[in-house]
Protein backbone atom coordinates (compact mmCIF):
# COMPACT_ATOMS: atom_id res chain seq x y z
CA UNK A 1 0.00 0.00 0.00
CA UNK A 2 1.30 3.23 -0.90
CA UNK A 3 0.47 6.80 1.06
CA UNK A 4 0.80 10.34 0.07
CA UNK A 5 3.24 12.27 1.17
CA UNK A 6 0.55 15.22 2.20
CA UNK A 7 1.38 17.29 5.77
CA UNK A 8 -0.27 16.43 8.17
CA UNK A 9 -0.69 13.38 11.16
CA UNK A 10 0.12 9.29 9.71
CA UNK A 11 -3.13 7.20 9.99
CA UNK A 12 -2.85 3.86 10.39
CA UNK A 13 -4.86 1.24 8.38
CA UNK A 14 -8.41 0.77 9.62
CA UNK A 15 -7.53 -2.80 11.04
CA UNK A 16 -4.57 -1.70 12.74
CA UNK A 17 -6.44 1.24 14.19
CA UNK A 18 -8.74 -1.13 15.81
CA UNK A 19 -6.51 -3.62 17.32
CA UNK A 20 -4.34 -0.90 18.76
CA UNK A 21 -7.23 1.11 20.64
CA UNK A 22 -8.45 -2.54 21.30
CA UNK A 23 -5.18 -3.17 22.97
CA UNK A 24 -4.88 -0.04 24.62
CA UNK A 25 -8.45 -0.80 25.93
CA UNK A 26 -7.50 -3.82 27.56
CA UNK A 27 -4.28 -2.52 28.84
CA UNK A 28 -6.41 -0.09 30.65
CA UNK A 29 -8.97 -2.44 31.82
CA UNK A 30 -6.17 -4.53 33.08
CA UNK A 31 -4.26 -1.46 35.05
CA UNK A 32 -7.33 -0.66 36.85
CA UNK A 33 -8.05 -4.05 37.85
CA UNK A 34 -4.44 -4.78 38.31
CA UNK A 35 -4.60 -1.66 40.86
CA UNK A 36 -8.09 -2.64 42.63
CA UNK A 37 -6.57 -5.67 43.25
CA UNK A 38 -3.28 -4.29 44.68
CA UNK A 39 -4.93 -1.63 46.44
CA UNK A 40 -7.12 -4.11 48.31
CA UNK A 41 -3.88 -6.64 49.44
CA UNK A 42 -2.23 -3.71 50.11
CA UNK A 43 -4.71 -2.24 52.36
CA UNK A 44 -4.60 -5.50 54.30
CA UNK A 45 -0.27 -5.38 54.02
CA UNK A 46 -0.54 -2.16 55.20
CA UNK A 47 -2.84 -3.67 58.81
CA UNK A 48 -0.44 -6.53 59.03
CA UNK A 49 3.09 -4.42 58.29
CA UNK A 50 1.89 -2.22 61.43
CA UNK A 51 1.14 -4.67 63.36
CA UNK A 52 4.53 -6.48 62.31
CA UNK A 53 6.23 -3.05 63.17
CA UNK A 54 4.73 -3.22 66.71
CA UNK A 55 5.43 -6.76 67.12
CA UNK A 56 9.37 -5.59 66.40
CA UNK A 57 8.87 -2.51 68.39
CA UNK A 58 7.88 -5.15 71.44
CA UNK A 59 10.82 -7.57 71.62
CA UNK A 60 13.11 -4.25 70.86
CA UNK A 61 11.98 -2.39 74.27
CA UNK A 62 11.81 -6.28 75.92
CA UNK A 63 14.95 -7.95 74.40
CA UNK A 64 17.33 -4.83 72.68
CA UNK A 65 19.94 -6.11 70.44
CA UNK A 66 21.89 -8.60 72.66
CA UNK A 67 22.05 -12.70 73.20
CA UNK A 68 18.27 -13.10 72.93
CA UNK A 69 17.53 -11.15 70.31
CA UNK A 70 20.38 -12.56 68.02
CA UNK A 71 19.45 -16.19 69.57
CA UNK A 72 15.60 -15.70 68.31
CA UNK A 73 16.66 -14.03 65.00
CA UNK A 74 18.67 -17.43 64.18
CA UNK A 75 16.21 -19.80 65.76
CA UNK A 76 13.28 -17.99 63.78
CA UNK A 77 14.87 -17.77 60.18
CA UNK A 78 15.86 -21.62 60.43
CA UNK A 79 12.35 -22.89 59.51
CA UNK A 80 11.84 -19.38 57.63
CA UNK A 81 14.84 -20.40 55.28
CA UNK A 82 12.38 -23.85 54.36
CA UNK A 83 8.92 -21.56 54.56
CA UNK A 84 9.89 -19.90 51.31
CA UNK A 85 10.42 -23.02 49.52
CA UNK A 86 7.31 -25.17 50.65
CA UNK A 87 5.39 -21.70 51.00
CA UNK A 88 5.26 -18.35 50.24
CA UNK A 89 8.02 -18.84 46.89
CA UNK A 90 7.40 -22.25 45.23
CA UNK A 91 4.03 -23.71 46.20
CA UNK A 92 2.63 -20.36 45.61
CA UNK A 93 3.66 -19.89 42.47
CA UNK A 94 3.33 -23.71 41.24
CA UNK A 95 -0.09 -24.75 42.87
CA UNK A 96 -1.88 -21.17 41.49
CA UNK A 97 -0.66 -22.16 38.36
CA UNK A 98 -2.30 -25.58 37.78
CA UNK A 99 -5.28 -24.59 40.22
CA UNK A 100 -6.21 -21.44 37.84
CA UNK A 101 -6.33 -24.13 34.73
CA UNK A 102 -8.46 -26.87 36.33
CA UNK A 103 -10.86 -23.81 37.54
CA UNK A 104 -11.48 -22.88 34.40
CA UNK A 105 -11.07 -25.90 32.68
CA UNK A 106 -12.13 -28.85 34.91
CA UNK A 107 -15.17 -29.59 36.75
CA UNK A 108 -15.68 -28.36 39.94
CA UNK A 109 -15.34 -31.59 41.59
CA UNK A 110 -11.55 -32.29 40.15
CA UNK A 111 -11.14 -28.90 40.91
CA UNK A 112 -11.39 -30.02 44.55
CA UNK A 113 -10.10 -33.07 44.55
CA UNK A 114 -6.89 -31.73 43.28
CA UNK A 115 -7.04 -28.86 46.20
CA UNK A 116 -7.51 -32.21 49.07
CA UNK A 117 -4.49 -34.05 47.31
CA UNK A 118 -1.85 -31.28 47.64
CA UNK A 119 -2.72 -30.40 51.04
CA UNK A 120 -2.65 -33.78 52.23
CA UNK A 121 0.71 -35.01 50.08
CA UNK A 122 2.17 -31.09 51.69
CA UNK A 123 0.93 -32.11 54.97
CA UNK A 124 2.55 -35.57 55.41
CA UNK A 125 6.11 -34.23 53.47
CA UNK A 126 6.11 -30.66 55.58
CA UNK A 127 5.29 -32.69 58.89
CA UNK A 128 8.20 -35.22 57.50
CA UNK A 129 10.97 -32.10 57.22
CA UNK A 130 9.60 -30.68 60.63
CA UNK A 131 10.44 -33.76 62.44
CA UNK A 132 13.76 -34.03 61.10
CA UNK A 133 14.57 -30.09 61.77
CA UNK A 134 13.26 -30.84 65.81
CA UNK A 135 15.70 -34.05 65.91
CA UNK A 136 19.21 -31.90 64.14
CA UNK A 137 18.64 -28.65 65.51
CA UNK A 138 21.66 -28.91 67.35
CA UNK A 139 23.14 -28.80 64.61
CA UNK A 140 21.43 -26.51 62.37
CA UNK A 141 21.96 -23.76 64.91
CA UNK A 142 25.87 -24.58 64.96
CA UNK A 143 25.49 -24.09 60.86
CA UNK A 144 23.86 -21.04 60.96
CA UNK A 145 25.73 -19.48 63.72
CA UNK A 146 29.27 -21.10 64.39
CA UNK A 147 30.04 -18.16 66.75
CA UNK A 148 27.55 -18.16 69.29
CA UNK A 149 29.44 -20.47 70.90
CA UNK A 150 31.66 -18.09 71.98
CA UNK A 151 28.80 -16.97 74.33
CA UNK A 152 28.18 -18.75 77.33
CA UNK A 153 24.26 -20.16 76.83
CA UNK A 154 23.39 -18.59 73.27
CA UNK A 155 23.90 -21.32 71.31
CA UNK A 156 21.79 -23.69 74.13
CA UNK A 157 19.21 -20.89 73.59
CA UNK A 158 18.93 -20.74 69.91
CA UNK A 159 18.26 -24.32 69.72
CA UNK A 160 15.83 -24.56 72.54
CA UNK A 161 13.77 -21.79 70.14
CA UNK A 162 14.71 -23.58 67.34
CA UNK A 163 12.52 -26.66 68.32
CA UNK A 164 10.20 -24.24 69.78
CA UNK A 165 9.22 -22.26 66.32
CA UNK A 166 10.05 -25.42 63.73
CA UNK A 167 6.46 -26.34 63.37
CA UNK A 168 5.46 -22.98 62.11
CA UNK A 169 6.87 -24.26 58.79
CA UNK A 170 3.70 -26.79 58.46
CA UNK A 171 1.40 -24.11 59.99
CA UNK A 172 2.19 -21.03 57.12
CA UNK A 173 2.64 -24.19 53.92
CA UNK A 174 -0.87 -24.46 54.61
CA UNK A 175 -1.85 -21.09 55.42
CA UNK A 176 -0.08 -20.26 52.18
CA UNK A 177 -1.79 -23.14 49.86
CA UNK A 178 -5.58 -21.49 51.13
CA UNK A 179 -4.52 -18.13 50.06
CA UNK A 180 -3.64 -19.23 46.63
CA UNK A 181 -6.69 -20.58 46.49
CA UNK A 182 -8.76 -17.86 47.52
CA UNK A 183 -6.69 -15.37 45.27
CA UNK A 184 -7.38 -17.43 42.41
CA UNK A 185 -11.16 -17.17 43.26
CA UNK A 186 -10.82 -13.29 42.88
CA UNK A 187 -10.51 -13.11 46.89
CA UNK A 188 -7.27 -10.41 48.13
CA UNK A 189 -8.37 -9.17 51.26
CA UNK A 190 -8.90 -11.66 53.85
CA UNK A 191 -6.15 -13.76 52.71
CA UNK A 192 -3.82 -10.88 52.96
CA UNK A 193 -5.17 -10.22 56.22
CA UNK A 194 -3.80 -13.84 57.73
CA UNK A 195 -0.31 -12.19 58.05
CA UNK A 196 -2.26 -9.85 60.25
CA UNK A 197 -3.43 -12.30 62.30
CA UNK A 198 -0.22 -13.92 62.70
CA UNK A 199 1.19 -10.36 64.23
CA UNK A 200 -1.69 -10.27 66.38
CA UNK A 201 -1.24 -13.80 67.80
CA UNK A 202 2.07 -13.61 67.90
CA UNK A 203 1.75 -10.14 70.51
CA UNK A 204 -0.59 -11.72 72.48
CA UNK A 205 0.05 -14.55 73.15
CA UNK A 206 4.04 -14.04 72.88
CA UNK A 207 4.20 -10.81 75.30
CA UNK A 208 1.47 -13.20 78.18
CA UNK A 209 3.76 -15.77 77.73
CA UNK A 210 6.61 -13.65 77.92
CA UNK A 211 5.70 -12.22 81.52
CA UNK A 212 4.36 -16.19 82.54
CA UNK A 213 6.93 -18.32 81.70
CA UNK A 214 10.17 -16.61 84.02
CA UNK A 215 8.21 -17.87 87.02
CA UNK A 216 8.55 -21.36 85.71
CA UNK A 217 12.32 -21.01 85.01
CA UNK A 218 12.23 -20.52 81.35
CA UNK A 219 13.70 -17.54 79.90
CA UNK A 220 11.54 -14.65 78.50
CA UNK A 221 11.98 -14.51 74.65
CA UNK A 222 10.64 -18.43 74.80
CA UNK A 223 7.71 -17.18 75.50
CA UNK A 224 7.78 -15.03 72.08
CA UNK A 225 8.95 -18.41 70.67
CA UNK A 226 5.70 -20.07 71.45
CA UNK A 227 3.69 -16.97 70.43
CA UNK A 228 4.91 -17.46 67.01
CA UNK A 229 2.84 -20.60 66.56
CA UNK A 230 -0.27 -19.10 68.27
CA UNK A 231 0.32 -16.96 65.13
CA UNK A 232 0.51 -19.50 62.63
CA UNK A 233 -2.55 -20.83 63.46
CA UNK A 234 -4.50 -17.54 63.54
CA UNK A 235 -3.26 -17.61 59.73
CA UNK A 236 -5.16 -20.82 58.83
CA UNK A 237 -7.93 -19.86 60.99
CA UNK A 238 -8.82 -16.54 59.09
CA UNK A 239 -8.92 -18.25 55.72
CA UNK A 240 -11.08 -21.51 56.60
CA UNK A 241 -14.64 -19.80 56.61
CA UNK A 242 -14.41 -18.42 53.36
CA UNK A 243 -13.01 -20.97 51.54
CA UNK A 244 -15.40 -23.51 52.68
CA UNK A 245 -18.46 -20.55 51.51
CA UNK A 246 -16.40 -21.68 48.16
CA UNK A 247 -17.49 -24.83 48.29
CA UNK A 248 -14.31 -26.37 49.69
CA UNK A 249 -14.93 -29.70 52.16
CA UNK A 250 -11.87 -31.62 53.85
CA UNK A 251 -11.58 -35.08 51.94
CA UNK A 252 -8.12 -35.98 52.62
CA UNK A 253 -6.52 -38.14 50.16
CA UNK A 254 -3.04 -39.22 48.58
CA UNK A 255 -2.70 -40.01 45.07
CA UNK A 256 0.74 -39.68 44.01
CA UNK A 257 -0.18 -40.46 40.17
CA UNK A 258 -2.51 -37.32 40.30
CA UNK A 259 -1.92 -35.44 36.58
CA UNK A 260 -2.36 -32.37 38.27
CA UNK A 261 -0.35 -33.25 41.47
CA UNK A 262 2.48 -34.65 39.22
CA UNK A 263 2.08 -30.92 36.75
CA UNK A 264 2.97 -29.14 40.39
CA UNK A 265 5.70 -31.32 41.37
CA UNK A 266 7.56 -30.36 38.34
CA UNK A 267 7.02 -26.60 38.38
CA UNK A 268 8.07 -27.04 42.24
CA UNK A 269 11.06 -28.92 42.36
CA UNK A 270 12.68 -26.60 40.11
CA UNK A 271 11.63 -23.85 41.78
CA UNK A 272 13.03 -25.10 45.45
CA UNK A 273 16.17 -25.56 43.65
CA UNK A 274 16.07 -21.74 42.78
CA UNK A 275 14.69 -20.20 45.79
CA UNK A 276 17.47 -22.87 47.58
CA UNK A 277 20.11 -20.49 46.30
CA UNK A 278 18.24 -17.85 48.00
CA UNK A 279 18.13 -19.08 51.30
CA UNK A 280 21.58 -20.08 50.81
CA UNK A 281 22.35 -16.60 50.64
CA UNK A 282 20.03 -16.28 53.66
CA UNK A 283 22.36 -18.70 55.45
CA UNK A 284 25.78 -17.24 54.10
CA UNK A 285 24.47 -13.82 55.07
CA UNK A 286 23.26 -15.15 58.80
CA UNK A 287 27.15 -16.99 59.03
CA UNK A 288 28.89 -14.11 58.43
CA UNK A 289 26.63 -11.48 60.64
CA UNK A 290 27.14 -14.04 63.29
CA UNK A 291 31.08 -12.84 63.21
CA UNK A 292 30.21 -9.50 63.44
CA UNK A 293 29.88 -7.40 66.52
CA UNK A 294 26.98 -8.52 69.48
CA UNK A 295 23.68 -7.36 68.25
CA UNK A 296 24.92 -7.40 64.23
CA UNK A 297 22.21 -10.38 63.48
CA UNK A 298 19.33 -8.08 65.56
CA UNK A 299 20.48 -4.74 63.74
CA UNK A 300 20.19 -6.78 60.40
CA UNK A 301 16.73 -7.97 61.56
CA UNK A 302 15.05 -4.57 62.58
CA UNK A 303 16.40 -2.88 58.79
CA UNK A 304 15.05 -5.74 57.41
CA UNK A 305 11.61 -5.39 58.95
CA UNK A 306 11.61 -2.02 58.35
CA UNK A 307 12.51 -2.54 54.93
CA UNK A 308 9.47 -5.08 53.79
CA UNK A 309 7.37 -2.38 55.09
CA UNK A 310 6.89 -1.19 51.29
CA UNK A 311 8.36 -4.38 49.68
CA UNK A 312 5.07 -5.95 51.12
CA UNK A 313 3.02 -3.17 50.96
CA UNK A 314 3.54 -2.52 47.09
CA UNK A 315 5.89 -5.40 45.73
CA UNK A 316 4.31 -8.17 47.65
CA UNK A 317 0.66 -6.67 46.68
CA UNK A 318 1.10 -6.09 43.16
CA UNK A 319 2.33 -9.59 42.45
CA UNK A 320 -0.40 -11.18 44.54
CA UNK A 321 -2.93 -9.51 42.64
CA UNK A 322 -1.41 -10.20 38.51
CA UNK A 323 -0.88 -13.66 39.29
CA UNK A 324 -3.26 -15.04 38.88
CA UNK A 325 -4.02 -12.68 35.71
CA UNK A 326 -0.63 -13.09 34.59
CA UNK A 327 -1.45 -17.04 34.84
CA UNK A 328 -4.96 -16.72 33.12
CA UNK A 329 -3.01 -14.89 30.32
CA UNK A 330 0.28 -17.46 29.79
CA UNK A 331 -2.64 -20.25 29.49
CA UNK A 332 -4.20 -18.72 26.43
CA UNK A 333 -0.68 -17.73 25.21
CA UNK A 334 -1.72 -14.30 24.96
CA UNK A 335 1.63 -12.68 25.10
CA UNK A 336 1.09 -9.02 23.96
CA UNK A 337 -1.34 -8.75 26.49
CA UNK A 338 0.71 -10.51 29.15
CA UNK A 339 3.74 -7.96 28.19
CA UNK A 340 1.42 -5.08 28.57
CA UNK A 341 0.12 -6.71 32.15
CA UNK A 342 4.32 -7.08 32.95
CA UNK A 343 4.68 -3.52 32.12
CA UNK A 344 2.33 -2.03 34.23
CA UNK A 345 2.71 -4.17 36.90
CA UNK A 346 6.63 -3.22 37.31
CA UNK A 347 5.94 0.27 36.35
CA UNK A 348 3.46 0.66 39.30
CA UNK A 349 5.50 -1.65 41.37
CA UNK A 350 8.76 1.00 40.74
CA UNK A 351 5.79 4.28 40.94
CA UNK A 352 5.81 3.03 44.85
CA UNK A 353 9.25 1.31 45.75
CA UNK A 354 11.77 3.79 44.29
CA UNK A 355 9.97 6.87 46.69
CA UNK A 356 10.27 4.57 49.28
CA UNK A 357 13.48 4.09 49.09
CA UNK A 358 14.61 7.29 48.58
CA UNK A 359 12.43 8.07 52.21
CA UNK A 360 14.03 5.15 53.31
CA UNK A 361 17.60 6.60 52.78
CA UNK A 362 16.66 10.10 54.25
CA UNK A 363 14.83 9.36 57.18
CA UNK A 364 16.86 6.12 58.05
CA UNK A 365 18.07 7.51 61.63
CA UNK A 366 14.56 9.21 62.51
CA UNK A 367 12.96 6.34 61.46
CA UNK A 368 14.61 3.18 63.39
CA UNK A 369 14.86 5.70 66.12
CA UNK A 370 10.98 6.53 66.32
CA UNK A 371 10.02 3.08 65.86
CA UNK A 372 12.64 1.02 67.94
CA UNK A 373 14.47 3.53 70.25
CA UNK A 374 12.56 2.94 73.61
CA UNK A 375 13.66 0.40 76.83
CA UNK A 376 16.50 -1.61 76.10
CA UNK A 377 16.73 -0.34 72.27
CA UNK A 378 19.95 2.41 72.64
CA UNK A 379 21.27 5.34 70.74
CA UNK A 380 24.31 2.79 69.26
CA UNK A 381 21.25 0.19 68.27
CA UNK A 382 19.61 3.03 66.42
CA UNK A 383 22.41 4.07 64.39
CA UNK A 384 23.96 0.73 63.86
CA UNK A 385 20.36 -0.39 62.34
CA UNK A 386 19.75 2.68 60.40
CA UNK A 387 22.86 2.29 58.17
CA UNK A 388 21.58 -1.46 57.92
CA UNK A 389 18.81 0.21 56.10
CA UNK A 390 20.44 2.73 54.03
CA UNK A 391 21.77 -0.18 52.24
CA UNK A 392 18.89 -2.32 52.19
CA UNK A 393 16.61 0.67 50.50
CA UNK A 394 19.39 0.42 47.29
CA UNK A 395 18.17 -2.33 46.34
CA UNK A 396 14.17 -2.02 47.11
CA UNK A 397 12.71 -1.56 43.66
CA UNK A 398 14.70 -4.66 42.73
CA UNK A 399 13.21 -6.87 44.82
CA UNK A 400 9.55 -5.87 44.02
CA UNK A 401 10.66 -6.41 40.12
CA UNK A 402 11.93 -10.09 40.67
CA UNK A 403 8.60 -10.44 42.97
CA UNK A 404 6.64 -9.72 39.56
CA UNK A 405 8.83 -11.49 37.15
CA UNK A 406 9.35 -14.63 38.60
CA UNK A 407 5.80 -15.98 38.83
CA UNK A 408 5.28 -14.59 34.78
CA UNK A 409 8.18 -17.58 34.35
CA UNK A 410 6.35 -19.81 36.43
CA UNK A 411 3.40 -19.20 34.70
CA UNK A 412 5.00 -20.38 31.60
CA UNK A 413 6.01 -23.89 32.76
CA UNK A 414 9.81 -22.33 32.89
CA UNK A 415 11.87 -22.74 36.12
CA UNK A 416 15.16 -23.02 34.74
CA UNK A 417 15.78 -19.23 34.30
CA UNK A 418 15.01 -17.81 38.24
CA UNK A 419 17.09 -21.35 39.11
CA UNK A 420 20.00 -19.70 36.91
CA UNK A 421 19.27 -16.34 38.38
CA UNK A 422 19.84 -17.29 41.86
CA UNK A 423 22.50 -19.33 41.89
CA UNK A 424 24.28 -16.42 40.06
CA UNK A 425 22.96 -14.35 43.39
CA UNK A 426 24.57 -16.49 45.46
CA UNK A 427 27.83 -16.06 43.61
CA UNK A 428 27.58 -12.60 43.54
CA UNK A 429 26.54 -12.11 47.35
CA UNK A 430 29.58 -14.26 48.44
CA UNK A 431 32.00 -11.90 46.63
CA UNK A 432 30.75 -8.85 47.69
CA UNK A 433 30.45 -10.07 51.11
CA UNK A 434 34.03 -11.63 51.18
CA UNK A 435 35.25 -8.28 49.79
CA UNK A 436 33.50 -5.93 52.13
CA UNK A 437 32.90 -7.19 55.54
CA UNK A 438 36.77 -6.29 57.05
CA UNK A 439 35.17 -2.76 55.90
CA UNK A 440 31.79 -2.10 56.06
CA UNK A 441 30.95 -4.85 58.65
CA UNK A 442 27.02 -5.75 59.07
CA UNK A 443 26.68 -2.82 56.34
CA UNK A 444 28.29 -5.23 53.93
CA UNK A 445 25.67 -7.90 54.22
CA UNK A 446 22.92 -5.21 53.90
CA UNK A 447 24.77 -3.87 50.52
CA UNK A 448 25.48 -7.24 49.17
CA UNK A 449 21.64 -8.16 49.39
CA UNK A 450 20.73 -5.60 47.30
CA UNK A 451 23.19 -6.02 44.78
CA UNK A 452 22.73 -9.36 44.53
CA UNK A 453 18.33 -8.39 44.13
CA UNK A 454 19.26 -5.86 41.49
CA UNK A 455 21.71 -8.16 39.09
CA UNK A 456 18.87 -11.14 39.54
CA UNK A 457 15.96 -8.74 38.38
CA UNK A 458 17.89 -7.38 35.51
CA UNK A 459 19.06 -10.91 34.69
CA UNK A 460 15.32 -12.50 34.35
CA UNK A 461 13.94 -8.81 32.88
CA UNK A 462 16.00 -9.82 29.87
CA UNK A 463 15.46 -13.44 29.49
CA UNK A 464 11.92 -12.78 29.78
CA UNK A 465 11.62 -10.17 27.63
CA UNK A 466 13.26 -12.41 24.66
CA UNK A 467 11.06 -15.03 26.03
CA UNK A 468 7.77 -14.02 25.71
CA UNK A 469 8.53 -12.04 22.09
CA UNK A 470 8.95 -8.21 23.92
CA UNK A 471 7.20 -6.13 26.21
CA UNK A 472 6.75 -2.24 26.46
CA UNK A 473 10.58 -2.10 27.62
CA UNK A 474 10.80 1.86 26.77
CA UNK A 475 7.28 3.12 28.35
CA UNK A 476 8.68 1.30 31.29
CA UNK A 477 12.43 3.01 31.39
CA UNK A 478 10.84 6.33 30.68
CA UNK A 479 8.30 5.82 33.42
CA UNK A 480 11.53 5.15 35.78
CA UNK A 481 13.09 8.84 34.73
CA UNK A 482 9.78 10.44 35.32
CA UNK A 483 9.85 8.74 38.55
CA UNK A 484 13.15 8.97 39.66
CA UNK A 485 13.47 12.37 38.74
CA UNK A 486 9.98 12.68 41.16
CA UNK A 487 11.65 11.08 44.05
CA UNK A 488 14.77 13.04 43.59
CA UNK A 489 12.81 16.44 44.24
CA UNK A 490 11.13 15.14 46.96
CA UNK A 491 14.28 13.86 48.78
CA UNK A 492 15.94 16.90 48.35
CA UNK A 493 12.37 18.38 50.26
CA UNK A 494 12.15 15.80 52.97
CA UNK A 495 16.26 16.38 53.91
CA UNK A 496 15.61 19.80 54.12
CA UNK A 497 12.72 20.04 56.62
CA UNK A 498 14.31 17.17 58.75
CA UNK A 499 17.83 19.94 58.33
CA UNK A 500 15.53 22.90 59.17
CA UNK A 501 13.51 21.69 62.02
CA UNK A 502 14.98 21.62 65.18
CA UNK A 503 14.78 20.18 68.47
CA UNK A 504 14.66 16.58 70.26
CA UNK A 505 12.13 14.61 72.32
CA UNK A 506 10.03 12.15 71.26
CA UNK A 507 6.77 14.31 70.07
CA UNK A 508 9.07 16.76 68.45
CA UNK A 509 10.77 13.75 66.52
CA UNK A 510 7.79 12.36 65.64
CA UNK A 511 6.01 15.40 64.62
CA UNK A 512 9.00 16.59 62.16
CA UNK A 513 8.78 13.26 60.50
CA UNK A 514 5.15 13.31 60.03
CA UNK A 515 5.49 16.49 58.41
CA UNK A 516 8.66 15.02 56.47
CA UNK A 517 6.47 12.08 55.34
CA UNK A 518 3.35 13.93 54.37
CA UNK A 519 5.07 17.23 52.18
CA UNK A 520 7.05 13.94 50.67
CA UNK A 521 4.12 12.10 49.53
CA UNK A 522 1.91 14.96 48.56
CA UNK A 523 5.51 16.43 46.79
CA UNK A 524 6.06 13.05 44.80
CA UNK A 525 2.33 12.59 43.81
CA UNK A 526 1.90 16.29 42.26
CA UNK A 527 4.97 15.66 40.46
CA UNK A 528 4.31 12.15 39.18
CA UNK A 529 0.93 13.49 37.91
CA UNK A 530 2.08 16.56 36.38
CA UNK A 531 5.21 13.81 34.64
CA UNK A 532 1.48 11.75 33.28
CA UNK A 533 2.80 8.55 33.96
CA UNK A 534 0.60 6.29 31.90
CA UNK A 535 -0.39 4.04 34.78
CA UNK A 536 -1.45 6.40 37.33
CA UNK A 537 -3.48 8.47 34.20
CA UNK A 538 -5.41 5.24 34.42
CA UNK A 539 -5.87 4.65 38.49
CA UNK A 540 -7.20 8.55 38.23
CA UNK A 541 -9.54 8.24 35.35
CA UNK A 542 -10.99 5.24 36.20
CA UNK A 543 -11.49 6.76 40.30
CA UNK A 544 -13.37 9.65 38.32
CA UNK A 545 -15.52 7.94 36.26
CA UNK A 546 -16.84 6.29 39.63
Amino acid sequence: MIWCLQPGPWIPPEGNFAQLKQRQSIQGKNTAHLARAAGSVSIAVFFSRILGLIREQVLAGLFGAGTSMDAFVVAFRIPNLLRDLFAEGALSSAFVAVFTEYDEKRSREETWRLVNNVLATLTVIVSLIVVLGITFSGSLVRLMAPDFAQIQGKLGLTQQMTVIMFPFLLLVSISSLLMGILNTKGYFFVPSLASSCFNLGSIVVGVGLAFLVPRWGYPAIEGMAIGTLAGGLSQIGIQVPLLMRQGFRLRPLIDLADPGLRRIGRLILPAIIGLSATQINIFINTNFASRCPEGSVAWLNYAFRLVQFPIGLFGVAISIAALPMVARQATERDYKVLGDTLASSLTMAFALTIPAATGLWVLARPIVGLVFEHGHFSGLDTYMTAQALKFYSIGLMAYAGVKIVVPVFYALDDTRWPVIGSFVAVVVNLCIVSLTLHILQHRAIALSTSSTMIIDFLLLATVLYKKIGGYPVTRVLISCIKISLASAIMGILVWWIQAHILGSGTWLSATRLFLSMSLGIVSYGALIYAFRLEEVKDIVKKIRQR
